[in-house]
């Protein structure tokens, strides 16, 4: 990929993703192997005004080699440090970028165990840094580039799998383009037709329908407010938090969910392939699920919490998106996710609600609004979806059939 192309999908992270205003912290977190964007984006922060660039990098191989061989107790336990690190960092009103390349199976064959007991202690050691980002006091990004393993992963036997998967990336992105800044703005104002009529008709629940099996009825909380595009922090500056992103999406009510939904795409987590799989709810909650393929992976999200057994987002795509015309299974959750509608299991997004700024947590949990370590986002939407939004005195009406919005 040419350095000019590089260097526009870099701009696009600092002054349409993050934001980054003058004078501001930036954090970068970025795998080794992917120095070469990171510093690109590091200098286009810099010349965005950022008064400094911290550099956090990673390494898969390390992190892998780390489950298979170390200790087990090193498993139940997170470093003190690392808390005061993020804690450093959000004290000072930083914005964090996330440049994601990992290979999908980088976790494959490691034992579960130690993943589930790993993925529960880190993030109740950082829950607190979680609840700024998912309230946007704090803005953040992520976009993705490619590595050769997951390039062979996506586009397998190809010659050229780096480079296809590179022109897919930025193609879904909407960073081809020779203004890629200027066609996110576009983007975004799209956006906004449909999340003020939504907004607008006050839905109780919805209803959604497809082929594969899914009758699901989701009662949505109260005072939930449907979003889409972009985001303001709460310092007022707008951000993207996903490039791409093309979804809407508000917050179920997390005692409110019947029916059944059967999965459109595999789940890639933890290294694992969950395949096949459908759950069904009852007032809210999971009460039996299965799967062809990794089913015990799909049953660890559930031994989380209680809250991993519920819903924290109904996200809506349509199937005429970039990404879904392309018809790829990519095993990155960003970029599946915006390629079918969706649901989360998990923590829901707090500025889909109302006054949350105002609330306690346990205010926030009586009004609906889902709490959990976990937000895992899996993919349900299908070309013939329907969705049939039902108001409070039980009026119908169909907004979204055939997989795109009426």
């Amino acid at each position: 990929m040419d350095n000019a192309h590089l260097k526009k999908y870099a701009e696009l992270l600092v002054r349409s993703g993050g934001n980054v205003q003058s004078g501001q912290l930036v954090v970068i977190g970025c795998g080794v192997e992917d120095a070469y964007f990171a510093r690109l984006v590091q200098e286009c922060a810099y010349d965005a005004g950022a008064k400094d660039v911290v550099m956090n990098w990673f390494d898969d191989v390390s992190v892998r080699n780390r489950y298979l061989r170390a200790n087990s107790s090193v498993f139940d336990e997170f470093p003190q440090w690392r808390v005061d690190w993020y804690k450093h960092h959000d004290d000072r009103g930083a914005v964090y970028l996330h440049i994601d390349s990992s290979d999908p199976d980088y976790l494959s064959g490691v034992d579960p165990d130690r993943l589930r007991r790993f993925s529960k202690v880190s993030s109740m050691a950082t829950k607190a840094h979680s609840a700024l980002t998912m309230s946007n006091a704090l803005r953040w990004s992520v976009c993705a580039v490619p590595s050769p393993a997951w390039a062979k992963k996506v586009f397998p036997g190809v010659p050229d799998a780096v480079d296809k998967l590179w022109a897919a990336i930025l193609k879904g992105a909407r960073a081809d383009g020779s203004d890629p800044i200027a066609d996110w703005k576009t983007h975004s104002e799209n956006f906004t037709n449909r999340v003020e009529y939504l907004n607008r008709m006050r839905f109780d629940a919805l209803r959604i329908t497809t082929g594969l099996g899914t009758d699901l009825t989701i009662g949505l909380a109260k005072n939930h407010i449907w979003a889409g595009g972009g985001d303001i922090g709460k310092d007022g500056v707008p951000f993207f938090p996903n490039l791409p992103t093309e979804e809407i999406f508000t917050m179920p009510d997390r005692m409110r969910a019947d029916g059944r939904v059967v999965a459109s795409m595999p789940l890639s987590r933890q290294g694992n392939l969950i395949e096949g799989f459908e759950m069904t709810f009852k007032d809210g909650l999971v009460v039996s699920y299965k799967a062809e393929k990794n089913e015990q992976t799909l049953a660890d999200i559930f031994t989380m919490d209680e809250g991993a057994k519920r819903l924290g987002e109904v996200a809506l795509v349509a199937d005429s998106s970039p990404i879904s015309r392309m018809g790829t299974l990519f095993y990155n959750t960003l970029f599946d996710e915006n390629a079918s509608s969706h649901l989360a299991l998990g923590k829901a997004y707090p500025n889909n609600m109302e006054g949350s700024a105002e609330m306690a947590e346990e205010e926030r949990v009586a009004a609906g609004c889902n709490d959990s370590l976990v937000h895992v986002d899996f993919m349900f939407g299908t070309p013939d979806m329907k969705v049939v939004g039902i108001s409070a005195d039980g009026h119908e009406t169909v907004f979204f059939e055939n997989g795109e919005f009426v």
